[in-house]
């Protein structure tokens, strides 16, 4: 209707607006227009009335629409509301059911109780009056046993008490006698056990280090060329190398003698490289020892790492990986001590895995309990003391430097593979054919000999050959005249004679060598 009013009053005004205009500015069509513009208002009405009608229709039929759709919301929302209601009075009226039937069957039980509780009553009289019996009775008895034992009650008890403690202490004692005796057979037992799996795990070599190296030649001419004009050459290498040359009668062989397994290697390769050269004069000879000895420490290095890796010992630093392949040219009373050392690695994993320990912790202290026997320098301490310094130096692990130090039982055993490295070691050194005692005393006594003529000034090298029945002692010249090299020999010679214990007799040769070397340019 308000459109219907809007569209009526817009027509008036255009109504009132045509008439106007017709007046100003048409006056003899006045008529006409007036005409026209009541046509118009009347299609504008007619228009404004059928655009109501439609719009009162469509509201009419919205406003419907929304009715019953609420309505059907409504009645929903009813629906629900009263099922629940229904379904809440169910659960209500089974609680109620459910207790009825709770509080009939307490009832019943209470009135059970009243009847079991009324029983026991009676039955707890009759167990009093009972007792009180029992008590005369037993106070009657225990009068008797007095008067017939003439002991008192307590001091029966007494006596009781302590015969019974007694009993029980002895048996304790026995019953723990026995398992501890049962203890230590089970544990001797596992502990064999593992020592046995632990040998039988780990399969050894039986290297038994000589003390002389056979050189092989093509023919026995090259001797000649070794051996040189008045024997230069053979003098040469011997005092270059410290190893004793022995050319005989044996066809295409020169036997090299000395106690130290890497001077007869630098003999050898040096040997090795002069013959293929076919150049041997001394100077060469002191060239080629020079160029071998830093072949061998390469070699050294390279030996040393190779077993690091094989053995999984990673992380040692880098003299201690020296050291260890220095080991391959020692021996420890006739077993090559990179060999041994490498056995007791073995031997320590497997028997730390066996023990729950860490192997890798054990094998590590395993592959370095023996490298004090490998110095650089000489020293007065044990090879034990000496490698845990070394290793304590190296910044190893306390566990490892503890068991290299204690695995002589020089140092207290502070850590659980300390007994684990001394008992491998053990294992290592103790099979049969390892080591032979004889062969340690025989190498200890010819490195004293080389030792003593070392402390003398102006001693420059000292070398023990002829298995130790010559030393020959190098001086510098500078430092050393001719009459002082006849006075050193002879008081090397008497400090021979009555500080050690040897077998024969020991030549003390010293060589005194005066060299004036130029360079042409």
């Amino acid at each position: 209707m308000e459109s219907t009013v809007i569209y009526i009053i817009i027509g008036l005004v255009a109504l009132v607006a045509g008439i106007l205009a017709g007046k100003l500015v048409f006056a003899k069509d006045t008529r006409k227009q007036i005409e026209q513009a009541e046509q118009q208002a009347q299609r504008i009405i007619a228009d404004s009335q059928s655009s109501a009608e439609t719009l009162k229709k469509e509201k009419l039929l919205e406003a419907k629409e929304t009715f019953v759709r609420l309505k059907a919301e409504h009645d929903r929302e009813t629906l629900e509301k009263n099922r629940k209601i229904g379904d809440t009075e169910n659960r209500i009226r089974q609680r109620e059911t459910s207790i009825v039937q709770k509080e009939t069957a307490l009832d019943k039980q209470l009135k059970e109780n009243e009847v079991i509780k009324d029983n026991l009553n009676r039955q707890i009289e009759v167990v009093n009056t009972k007792r009180v019996e029992l008590e005369k009775h037993q106070e009657e008895h225990i009068r008797r046993l007095e008067k017939v034992s003439g002991l008192s009650a307590e001091e029966a008890k007494t006596q009781l008490i302590e015969g019974l403690k007694q009993e029980a202490h002895t048996k304790a004692i026995g019953l723990q006698q026995e398992i501890i005796d049962e203890a230590r057979q089970k544990a001797n037992k596992e502990a064999r056990k593992i020592i046995i799996q632990t040998i039988q795990r780990t399969a050894a070599e039986q290297a038994i280090e000589n003390s002389i190296t056979v050189f092989n030649l093509e023919s026995d001419e090259i001797k000649g060329q070794i051996i040189g004009r008045e024997g230069r050459n053979i003098r040469a290498i011997e005092a270059a190398t410290g190893v004793d040359l022995i050319v005989d009668d044996t066809p295409e062989a020169i036997i090299l003698s000395s106690f130290d397994p890497l001077r007869r290697e630098i003999a050898r390769l040096s040997l090795q490289r002069l013959v293929s050269d076919g150049r041997i004069h001394p100077a060469r000879i002191e060239e080629v020892v020079e160029k071998t000895r830093r072949q061998i420490e390469e070699q050294i290095m390279e030996i040393g790492e190779r077993t690091v890796i094989e053995l999984g010992v990673l992380g040692l630093h880098k003299e201690l990986v020296r050291l260890v392949g220095k080991m391959r040219f020692r021996s420890s009373y006739g077993q090559n001590l990179l060999m041994h050392s490498r056995e007791v690695a073995n031997l320590c994993g497997i028997m730390a895995s066996e023990l729950g320990m860490n192997p890798k912790l054990a094998k590590r202290a395993g592959l370095l309990h023996d490298i004090g026997k490998v110095p650089d320098e000489e020293t007065e301490l044990s090879h034990a003391l000496l490698g845990m310094k070394l290793a304590e130096k190296y910044g190893e692990n306390p566990a490892v430097v503890n068991a290299i130090g204690a695995h002589h039982d020089e140092v207290e055993m502070q850590y659980v593979i300390s007994p684990v490295v001394q008992a491998c070691d053990s294992i290592s050194g103790a099979r049969p054919g390892a080591r032979r005692e004889i062969m340690q005393q025989y190498l200890q006594r010819i490195k004293d000999l080389e030792n003593m003529a070392l402390t003398y000034p102006g001693v420059e090298k000292a070398y023990a050959i002829q298995a130790g029945r010559e030393l020959r002692v190098i001086v510098e010249a500078d430092k050393v005249t001719d009459g002082d090299s006849d006075k050193l020999s002879f008081e090397i010679a008497q400090k021979i004679q009555t500080e050690m214990t040897y077998p024969g007799q020991i030549k003390v040769t010293v060589i005194r060598e005066k060299r004036a070397v130029n360079v042409a340019r």
